[in-house]
Protein backbone atom coordinates (compact mmCIF):
# COMPACT_ATOMS: atom_id res chain seq x y z
CA UNK A 1 0.00 0.00 0.00
CA UNK A 2 1.11 3.73 -0.26
CA UNK A 3 1.50 5.63 3.10
CA UNK A 4 2.13 9.48 3.41
CA UNK A 5 4.17 9.89 6.62
CA UNK A 6 4.11 13.65 8.08
CA UNK A 7 6.85 14.50 9.87
CA UNK A 8 10.89 13.95 8.91
CA UNK A 9 11.84 14.22 12.36
CA UNK A 10 13.92 10.74 14.07
CA UNK A 11 10.92 8.88 14.39
CA UNK A 12 8.49 9.95 11.56
CA UNK A 13 11.98 8.89 9.60
CA UNK A 14 12.16 5.35 11.37
CA UNK A 15 8.29 5.01 10.06
CA UNK A 16 8.89 5.66 6.74
CA UNK A 17 12.27 3.32 6.94
CA UNK A 18 10.04 0.48 8.80
CA UNK A 19 7.12 0.88 6.01
CA UNK A 20 9.40 0.31 2.94
CA UNK A 21 11.23 -2.81 4.95
CA UNK A 22 7.35 -4.20 5.36
CA UNK A 23 6.88 -3.66 1.70
CA UNK A 24 4.87 -0.76 1.00
CA UNK A 25 5.83 2.37 -0.94
CA UNK A 26 6.01 6.04 1.04
CA UNK A 27 6.03 9.88 0.61
CA UNK A 28 7.04 11.72 3.35
CA UNK A 29 6.40 15.59 3.75
CA UNK A 30 8.27 17.41 6.41
CA UNK A 31 6.80 20.24 8.62
CA UNK A 32 7.88 22.86 6.14
CA UNK A 33 6.25 21.12 2.74
CA UNK A 34 2.94 20.60 4.84
CA UNK A 35 2.45 24.10 6.22
CA UNK A 36 -1.20 25.06 7.77
CA UNK A 37 -1.67 21.41 6.03
CA UNK A 38 -1.20 23.16 2.57
CA UNK A 39 -0.46 19.91 0.81
CA UNK A 40 -2.70 17.74 2.04
CA UNK A 41 -5.55 18.05 -0.82
CA UNK A 42 -7.29 16.09 -2.95
CA UNK A 43 -5.37 15.42 -5.69
CA UNK A 44 -2.23 14.99 -3.73
CA UNK A 45 -3.75 12.60 -1.36
CA UNK A 46 -5.11 10.54 -4.14
CA UNK A 47 -3.74 6.73 -4.05
CA UNK A 48 -2.67 6.93 -0.58
CA UNK A 49 -3.95 4.76 1.44
CA UNK A 50 -3.19 5.91 4.79
CA UNK A 51 -1.55 9.27 6.19
CA UNK A 52 0.80 8.47 9.66
CA UNK A 53 1.40 11.46 11.57
CA UNK A 54 4.37 12.43 13.60
CA UNK A 55 4.69 15.94 13.56
CA UNK A 56 3.50 18.56 16.17
CA UNK A 57 0.72 18.98 18.37
CA UNK A 58 -0.78 22.56 16.39
CA UNK A 59 0.25 20.47 12.72
CA UNK A 60 -1.62 17.60 13.69
CA UNK A 61 -5.02 18.85 14.05
CA UNK A 62 -4.56 21.03 10.96
CA UNK A 63 -3.65 17.66 9.26
CA UNK A 64 -6.27 15.09 10.89
CA UNK A 65 -8.99 17.80 9.90
CA UNK A 66 -7.60 18.02 5.82
CA UNK A 67 -7.66 14.07 5.96
CA UNK A 68 -10.52 13.10 7.67
CA UNK A 69 -12.18 15.91 5.55
CA UNK A 70 -11.50 13.95 2.69
CA UNK A 71 -12.37 10.98 4.02
CA UNK A 72 -8.99 9.61 3.96
CA UNK A 73 -7.66 7.33 6.88
CA UNK A 74 -4.71 8.68 9.52
CA UNK A 75 -2.80 7.31 12.10
CA UNK A 76 -1.53 9.89 14.53
CA UNK A 77 1.19 9.20 16.61
CA UNK A 78 1.69 12.63 17.81
CA UNK A 79 0.58 13.64 21.16
CA UNK A 80 -0.73 16.83 22.85
CA UNK A 81 -3.42 17.59 20.92
CA UNK A 82 -6.53 15.72 22.85
CA UNK A 83 -8.57 18.61 23.74
CA UNK A 84 -9.61 18.19 19.86
CA UNK A 85 -10.26 14.79 20.16
CA UNK A 86 -13.99 14.53 20.23
CA UNK A 87 -14.05 16.96 17.35
CA UNK A 88 -11.39 14.62 15.55
CA UNK A 89 -13.68 11.28 16.21
CA UNK A 90 -17.42 13.50 15.09
CA UNK A 91 -15.28 14.48 11.21
CA UNK A 92 -14.56 11.06 11.19
CA UNK A 93 -17.79 9.54 11.28
CA UNK A 94 -19.47 12.78 9.27
CA UNK A 95 -17.26 12.41 6.48
CA UNK A 96 -16.65 8.51 6.36
CA UNK A 97 -12.99 8.14 6.99
CA UNK A 98 -10.65 6.59 9.71
CA UNK A 99 -8.62 8.24 12.71
CA UNK A 100 -6.49 5.54 14.87
CA UNK A 101 -4.59 7.59 17.62
CA UNK A 102 -2.57 6.57 20.69
CA UNK A 103 0.02 7.95 23.32
CA UNK A 104 2.35 5.24 22.45
CA UNK A 105 2.49 2.93 19.91
CA UNK A 106 5.15 0.64 20.82
CA UNK A 107 3.82 -2.72 21.59
CA UNK A 108 5.60 -3.16 25.42
CA UNK A 109 4.17 0.21 26.20
CA UNK A 110 0.79 -1.59 25.46
CA UNK A 111 1.90 -4.66 27.97
CA UNK A 112 2.93 -2.08 31.03
CA UNK A 113 -0.66 -0.31 30.39
CA UNK A 114 -1.99 -3.64 31.08
CA UNK A 115 0.10 -4.48 34.42
CA UNK A 116 -0.82 -0.76 35.50
CA UNK A 117 -4.09 -2.01 35.74
CA UNK A 118 -3.49 -5.03 37.56
CA UNK A 119 -1.32 -2.95 40.00
CA UNK A 120 -3.52 -0.06 40.66
CA UNK A 121 -6.03 -3.05 42.06
CA UNK A 122 -3.95 -3.05 45.12
CA UNK A 123 -4.94 -1.82 48.80
CA UNK A 124 -3.14 0.30 50.48
CA UNK A 125 -0.44 2.12 47.91
CA UNK A 126 0.29 5.18 46.62
CA UNK A 127 1.03 5.55 43.31
CA UNK A 128 3.33 8.11 41.34
CA UNK A 129 4.52 8.18 37.49
CA UNK A 130 8.02 9.44 36.51
CA UNK A 131 8.66 9.85 32.52
CA UNK A 132 11.77 10.93 31.27
CA UNK A 133 12.04 11.96 27.47
CA UNK A 134 14.37 14.26 25.39
CA UNK A 135 14.81 17.99 25.57
CA UNK A 136 12.97 18.82 22.75
CA UNK A 137 9.51 17.00 22.96
CA UNK A 138 6.91 19.88 23.56
CA UNK A 139 4.06 18.18 25.77
CA UNK A 140 4.95 17.60 29.59
CA UNK A 141 3.40 15.33 31.06
CA UNK A 142 3.88 13.06 28.06
CA UNK A 143 0.83 11.46 26.33
CA UNK A 144 1.73 8.10 27.70
CA UNK A 145 2.30 9.14 31.53
CA UNK A 146 -1.34 10.92 31.59
CA UNK A 147 -2.52 7.34 30.17
CA UNK A 148 -1.17 5.56 32.60
CA UNK A 149 -2.29 7.89 35.57
CA UNK A 150 -6.51 7.49 33.23
CA UNK A 151 -5.70 3.57 33.86
CA UNK A 152 -4.38 3.81 37.71
CA UNK A 153 -7.53 6.60 38.17
CA UNK A 154 -10.35 4.15 36.46
CA UNK A 155 -9.33 1.31 39.06
CA UNK A 156 -8.45 4.18 42.12
CA UNK A 157 -10.94 7.00 41.52
CA UNK A 158 -10.61 10.01 43.45
CA UNK A 159 -6.52 9.28 44.33
CA UNK A 160 -3.68 11.55 44.00
CA UNK A 161 -1.08 10.64 41.21
CA UNK A 162 1.62 12.37 40.90
CA UNK A 163 3.38 12.72 37.55
CA UNK A 164 7.16 14.00 37.13
CA UNK A 165 8.14 14.90 34.28
CA UNK A 166 11.96 15.13 33.25
CA UNK A 167 13.78 16.54 29.87
CA UNK A 168 17.55 15.00 29.52
CA UNK A 169 19.37 14.94 26.38
CA UNK A 170 18.28 12.56 23.76
CA UNK A 171 16.18 10.30 26.30
CA UNK A 172 13.74 7.94 23.84
CA UNK A 173 11.58 7.68 26.37
CA UNK A 174 11.24 5.93 29.76
CA UNK A 175 8.54 6.00 32.33
CA UNK A 176 8.46 4.09 35.71
CA UNK A 177 5.04 3.13 37.61
CA UNK A 178 5.16 3.17 41.34
CA UNK A 179 3.19 2.16 43.96
CA UNK A 180 4.34 2.14 47.49
CA UNK A 181 2.73 1.46 51.01
CA UNK A 182 4.07 1.39 54.30
CA UNK A 183 5.98 -1.88 54.11
CA UNK A 184 7.15 -2.35 50.77
CA UNK A 185 7.46 -0.32 46.93
CA UNK A 186 6.98 -1.49 43.46
CA UNK A 187 7.94 -0.29 40.23
CA UNK A 188 6.82 -1.51 36.82
CA UNK A 189 9.76 0.09 34.38
CA UNK A 190 9.44 0.52 30.55
CA UNK A 191 12.35 2.07 28.71
CA UNK A 192 12.55 2.55 24.94
CA UNK A 193 16.34 1.90 23.74
CA UNK A 194 15.12 2.92 20.25
CA UNK A 195 12.33 4.85 18.74
CA UNK A 196 11.73 1.71 15.96
CA UNK A 197 9.02 -0.36 18.57
CA UNK A 198 6.97 3.32 18.43
CA UNK A 199 7.44 3.28 14.68
CA UNK A 200 6.89 -0.56 14.27
CA UNK A 201 3.51 -0.16 16.25
CA UNK A 202 2.26 3.02 14.00
CA UNK A 203 2.92 1.16 10.97
CA UNK A 204 1.25 -2.29 11.80
CA UNK A 205 -1.75 0.19 13.34
CA UNK A 206 -1.42 1.61 9.77
CA UNK A 207 -1.86 -1.91 7.52
CA UNK A 208 -4.84 -2.91 10.29
CA UNK A 209 -6.83 1.08 9.42
CA UNK A 210 -5.63 0.38 5.51
CA UNK A 211 -7.48 -3.13 5.84
CA UNK A 212 -11.06 -2.32 7.48
CA UNK A 213 -12.88 -1.89 3.89
CA UNK A 214 -16.52 -1.20 3.02
CA UNK A 215 -18.17 2.70 3.60
CA UNK A 216 -19.30 0.98 7.88
CA UNK A 217 -15.78 -0.94 8.09
CA UNK A 218 -13.28 1.88 7.60
CA UNK A 219 -15.49 4.47 9.13
CA UNK A 220 -14.93 5.74 12.98
CA UNK A 221 -12.18 6.47 15.20
CA UNK A 222 -10.19 3.95 17.32
CA UNK A 223 -7.57 4.40 20.05
CA UNK A 224 -4.06 2.11 19.76
CA UNK A 225 -4.93 0.70 23.03
CA UNK A 226 -7.98 -1.02 21.80
CA UNK A 227 -7.03 -2.50 18.89
CA UNK A 228 -3.80 -3.83 19.22
CA UNK A 229 -4.48 -7.17 19.95
CA UNK A 230 -5.54 -7.59 16.93
CA UNK A 231 -2.49 -6.68 15.12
Amino acid sequence: MLILVLGKGKTGSLVAEVARERGHSVRALDINENENAVALTAPNLAGVDVVIDFTSPEAAVGNMRAVLSLGGRIVVGTTGWYSHLNDMKALAIKRNAGLLYGTNFSIGVQKLFRLTAELAQLEGYNFSIDETHHVTKLDAPSGTAATLKEIILSVRPGIDVRINSHRVGDAKGEHIVTAKSEYDVLEIRHNADSRRGFAQGAVRGAEWLAGKTGAAAKSGAWEFREIFPQL
